[in-house]
């Protein structure tokens, strides 16, 4: 079966075999890939994907789509998140996937995102419950809390790709741009934790490329290794210096980051400054960080 996952900076591609039915063995990957399409390109500010972005959604996808006929999926579900959900022409991506990939976009709600993020990352999970489990998206963030199901979830508009391209315009972003969108990150995490009991969960998870890119920085990696990072524990004071550093460099000097993704160069600084607020109001010492998430639900979602 395949799942894929369309968001805001990225699409990713899931195929896996799934476990017998009744059991609790995880799923077998058979390929994991992910393309920086950028698909929310302006849509904070226009409300409109860009043609542009809909033509590189395209492109990875058309790929995607030849791939799942040579594996010979048996099934597939694709959810469109953020970008699509504000967008006043989704109706031009829909058209555009089913006539790419044979397929509907389900364009699921936060709600329904921050489920699958959930379902995705506490599989397998040995750390103690309840979870704060926290998807730091292009577009949006979901946080989610839950032991073995989810007891209450609730999705806000503080992404990485969101907030670079509403405050953070310099290279390297001025301070003034930096406390902006600390402000409004701080606000929007607050709502956040009012409205989900974050604050009273024992083990904080962060999903999505933010999260892993930070893991991997303070891990000290040469290169990114998904199975090093996957459950890794970072720190507050690991992600705080990395967020600063990260946020002090010029764009060339983020490039020569060994585990940087070159998709991600110019919106990291913003990802890891939704982290650091995150673990800052919530109190949190540190974070698990996971491999696993919104793709691995859906994919869960599949086998159901």
């Amino acid at each position: 079966m395949a799942a894929i996952d369309c968001g805001t900076n990225s699409i990713r591609l899931l195929v896996a075999d799934l476990p017998a039915a009744g059991s609790d063995a995880p799923l077998t990957d058979v390929v994991r890939r992910m393309e920086i399409v950028r698909l929310g390109q302006g849509v904070d500010r226009t409300g409109r994907l860009a043609p542009e972005a809909i033509e590189r959604t395209r492109v990875a996808l058309a790929s995607y789509a030849a791939e799942l006929r040579s594996l010979d999926a048996a099934r597939v579900r694709m959810c469109a998140t953020s970008a699509t959900r504000d967008a006043a022409n989704a109706g031009d991506f829909r058209a555009m996937v089913v006539d790419t990939l044979g397929v509907e976009p389900e364009v699921v709600s936060g709600d329904e995102e921050a489920r699958l993020s959930f379902t995705g990352a506490v599989r397998g999970l040995t750390a103690e419950p309840p979870y704060l489990v926290v998807d730091i998206g292009g577009g949006s963030t979901e946080f989610v809390v839950g032991g073995s199901t989810v007891d209450s979830a609730i999705s806000v508009d503080i992404g990485c790709v969101r907030m670079t391209e509403r405050h953070l315009h310099g290279d390297p972003p001025a301070p003034a741009e930096i406390d902006a969108a600390t402000g409004d990150i701080t606000a929007m995490v607050d709502r956040a934790l009012a409205a989900v009991p974050g604050r009273d969960a024992r083990t904080l998870v962060g999903l999505a490329g933010s999260v892993t890119t930070v893991a991997a920085i303070a891990l000290g990696l040469t290169g990114y290794d998904p199975a090093r990072i996957h459950h890794a524990v970072v720190s507050y004071d690991e992600v705080a210096k990395v967020t600063s550093d990260l946020l002090a460099m010029p764009t060339a000097r983020r490039m020569e980051i060994p585990v940087m993704h070159p998709g991600r160069v110019d919106v990291i600084g913003a990802g890891a400054l939704v982290l650091r607020v995150i673990m800052e109001r919530a109190a949190m010492p540190a974070v698990v960080a996971s491999e696993h998430d919104i793709l691995d639900g859906i994919a869960w979602s599949v086998a159901a």
